[in-house]
């Protein structure tokens, strides 16, 4: 859950997202998600991507809006990924709202390492409306 005060969790906005016209493969970090209660993808569902900053436990944040096939286009351009903590945020309330169902979960947050910023980096996401389960891909 995302209670944390205000004073802590300040986000800085940067716009990190690789330039539109690249594609898919061309970007280190990618997403998509899977509505499973309809085997089709989560077409606009809203995602943002942070980094975890050091000292002081500050994320800085991008804003990437999904697109009609549930994907996000990379969300870091080449060159742009950098070892470190991050974090994926899922808006499924917004999303389930919008299809007319009730969620569970109102946004899924999703937080991982790079460790090797050289490797392609794929962290899909599959959704119901009480469930939801996540993998690391390649």
């Amino acid at each position: 859950q995302d209670a944390a005060p205000a004073s802590r969790s300040h986000p800085v906005k940067h716009n990190l997202g690789a330039p539109r016209g690249e594609g898919m493969a061309n970007g280190p970090l990618t997403t998509h998600v899977l509505n499973t209660a309809t085997g089709l993808p989560a077409a606009g569902l809203a995602i943002r991507l942070s980094q975890l900053q050091e000292p002081g436990q500050q994320w800085t944040e991008l804003v990437c809006q999904g697109h009609a096939d549930g994907r996000c286009l990379p969300l870091l351009a080449v060159g742009q990924a950098k070892a470190g903590t991050y974090k994926l945020r899922f808006e499924t309330a917004a999303y389930w709202q919008g299809l007319g169902h009730a969620s569970f979960y109102p946004f899924v947050e999703v937080v991982f390492t790079i460790t090797d910023a050289s490797q392609k980096l794929h962290i899909p996401l599959l959704i119901s409306p009480y469930s939801y389960t996540t993998y690391r891909g390649s």
